[in-house]
């Protein structure tokens, strides 16, 4: 059974167990979105600091999990829906950072400024 915090979130939890599949669809579906999200930089960051292997394997869950959520085809606001479509991800994303954000460092920030001036290409990843 879910616990009771997890629930409604299945689908991302159990994505996030699959990270090469996180890795694969991320960046499909970030290169057909990137432009019409506010918080792109702080989603690429919160995508290097989940795959670092410095990083804590809890803070890789929370982001991971946030990350899955994202990349779902389905949740709570559809992301096609003008102007609240990725408001859900962005208030998940937000939470998710604001939890982990001691484990966000320059390094990842600096690596997401990187790939969005590369026009969000994951070839070096």
């Amino acid at each position: 059974m879910a616990a009771e915090h997890s629930v409604g979130f299945e689908p991302a939890d159990r994505l996030a167990e699959d990270r090469d599949s996180v890795r694969r669809r991320f960046w499909r579906k970030l290169k057909r979105v990137a432009a019409h999200l506010p918080f792109t930089e702080d989603l690429l960051a919160a995508y290097y600091c989940a795959f670092d292997r410095q990083t804590p394997r809890h803070v890789q869950a929370s982001l991971l999990g946030a990350i899955a959520y994202f990349i779902l085809p389905f949740d709570f606001i559809p992301d096609v829906m003008p102007v609240l479509g990725f408001t859900d991800d962005a208030a998940i994303l937000a939470t998710a950072i604001r939890m982990v954000a001691s484990h966000i460092t320059t390094e990842h920030r600096e690596a997401a400024r990187a790939a969005l001036k590369r026009g969000v290409d994951p070839a070096e990843e």
